[in-house]
């Protein structure tokens, strides 16, 4: 039995990707909360492992050599869980190019925009004093939708996004998409989107990655204690 990995985390997409990845793989693991409301990401213990103060972040005890390791960044995580499990990350070259592109579309392009979504449409117009910005909304919000529109066309011949295999390409997608209701999109033009998020949320391992913690999960716009923190802090403060 391997020792547990750490999992330094919170029920946020980014933190759902690693607990998804965890569950899929079957990969034993203890949790440790990092309350971003309460700027528990600026701690300096939690630096030393995130230096970019953004969670999750992982120490794995049983890392290459058999020495601890530690990892930021959801999509190194995932990539590295993958390699270290030899599973959903595809079985020949070409599957794994495919998983890769996929992984980096969601980390460079939907994640951001996305979450730009998420702050213009509903965290920037409830901040005191209010920052309802109609361009930064519409901007967001239509990227989010081109963007949305590319992972339909990509879906229309295949059942995940890197062919007919479940892959760490869709444990970074799916969090993300999933909200796509308050990104303020519309599926009705997208039905292999939409089957597709259907798809991932019937497995189980998406289902146990998702709610861990999810009793903690706020509607942070109505925390205005938390702005501060989330949205005015540098790190080392």
């Amino acid at each position: 039995m391997p020792q547990p990995i750490e999992l330094y985390y919170w029920p946020t997409p980014n933190g759902w990707k690693i607990t998804i990845a965890l569950a899929e793989m079957d990969l034993p693991y203890n949790l440790n909360l990092v309350n971003i409301g309460k700027g528990e990401q600026f701690a300096p213990e939690f630096l030393k492992l995130s230096p970019n103060n953004r969670m999750p972040a992982i120490l794995d005890p049983e890392g290459p050599d058999g020495a601890p390791i530690s990892l930021f960044e959801s999509g190194a995580i995932l990539q590295y869980l993958a390699r270290k499990t030899g599973t959903f990350c595809g079985s020949t070259e070409r599957e794994r190019i495919e998983v890769d592109q996929w992984l980096m579309w969601q980390m460079g392009g939907l994640g951001p925009m996305a979450g730009q979504a998420h702050h213009f449409l509903k965290y920037a117009p409830a901040m005191e004093p209010p920052n309802d910005l109609p361009y930064a909304k519409d901007r967001y919000r239509n990227e989010t939708g081109r963007l949305y529109g590319v992972l339909n066309k990509r879906l229309a011949d295949r059942e995940y996004v890197a062919g007919d295999f479940f892959s760490i390409a869709d444990m970074a997608i799916w969090p993300w998409a999933s909200l796509w209701e308050g990104q303020q999109q519309d599926l009705d033009d997208k039905p292999h989107m939409k089957d597709w998020l259907d798809r991932c949320a019937a497995r189980p391992g998406v289902q146990a990655g998702r709610a861990v913690a999810a009793e903690l999960r706020q509607n942070l716009q109505d925390q205005k204690d938390t702005h501060k923190v989330l949205f005015g802090q540098k790190a080392g403060n």
